[in-house]
């Protein structure tokens, strides 16, 4: 994972945490929502971390006219052989971008997030499992709204991650144009896989036996609870927001290469786990709050474990 880190690193300038929060994100099995203005590079991080595992990339753009057989598939009937054949969709992949996921109806987006939470597709009435491992990586544009259909609050509690992306530093930036004298475009440069989906797999299973003393459960559970608290908040972190805590906390310390939980881990996830989890009140956007802030005030008011 550490070769994965460094190799990311050194394609994408300026955004260290969110490339290893993405990494904690397949390491926990759980899925990402990528907000950022145009031209970041949102689909560039996807494809560089399926090039980097050797995993099949699947790229969904979303339109107004997308269908749920487009993402899905469907059963086609030849009648050369008589009989009905399954055209898998792109979401049988280990890595799916799914581009402007707001931008198609809410039928569509609710395939997709199916897919994400069952780990499976029904076609024409029979199950098929998905790849494993199997990462949804979805985008969208925070600016533009005209035309959109904002994902409903049941449906981003399905996300494990909401990173935000935003404009790299000066020297990062300046390495940007530097990588493009002399120009070459990124299908030139081929990318090596620097570890396999077996390993990737291994992994995972070593980032389920992370060990999470009950003291840190503790510290968790009052950190959920606290945010429903908040006269701020309209509709706080539910059970499934405090489980994500848990598995995105085991992800990281396994990327930091403990086996064991500590309150810090669990202070480093929580922001990216419950920003998008969190309905702030009318009064509260108007005062010009945010869900960062409620989630950086309640880690403040809870003690920590020693």
């Amino acid at each position: 994972m550490e070769r994965l880190l460094h190799e990311m690193e050194q394609r994408l300038y300026g955004q260290k945490t969110n490339i290893r929060l993405m990494a904690a994100a397949l390491l926990a099995g759980g899925h990402v929502l990528l907000e950022g203005v145009p031209g970041l590079g949102k689909t560039k991080m996807a494809r560089t971390l399926a090039a980097l595992t050797g995993g099949e990339y699947r790229r969904i753009q979303f339109t107004p006219d997308l269908m749920p057989s487009d993402i899905t598939g469907s059963a086609i009937y030849h009648t050369k052989e008589n009989e009905f054949q399954t055209v898998y969709g792109p979401v049988f992949a280990n890595i799916v971008l799914a581009d402007e996921i707001n931008r198609s109806g809410p039928k569509t987006q609710a395939a997709l997030l199916e897919a994400m939470e069952e780990r499976q597709v029904t076609i024409n009435g029979t199950t098929h499992r998905l790849p494993e491992p199997f990462l949804v990586v979805a985008t969208q544009n925070p600016l533009e709204y005209e035309g959109t259909y904002p994902l409903p609050e049941a449906q981003l509690d399905r996300f494990l991650f909401k990173l935000v992306l935003d404009y790299p530093g000066e020297e990062q930036e300046r390495q940007i144009l530097k990588g493009h004298v002399p120009f070459a475009t990124e299908r030139d440069q081929a990318i090596a896989p620097a570890l396999s989906l077996d390993e990737i797999r291994a992994a995972q299973a070593q980032a389920a036996e992370v060990v999470v003393e009950d003291s840190v459960i503790d510290y968790i559970t009052a950190v959920i609870r606290r945010t429903r608290e908040s006269k701020r908040v309209q509709l706080g972190a539910s059970p499934r927001a405090g489980i994500a805590v848990l598995m995105a906390s085991k992800a990281w310390a396994a990327l930091e290469g403990r086996n064991y939980v500590t309150p810090d881990d669990v202070k480093l996830v929580a922001r990216p786990a419950l920003r998008h989890r969190l309905l702030l009140t009318p009064q509260a956007e108007l005062e010009g709050g945010s869900s960062d802030h409620i989630v950086q005030e309640t880690l403040a008011s809870v003690p920590v474990p020693r």
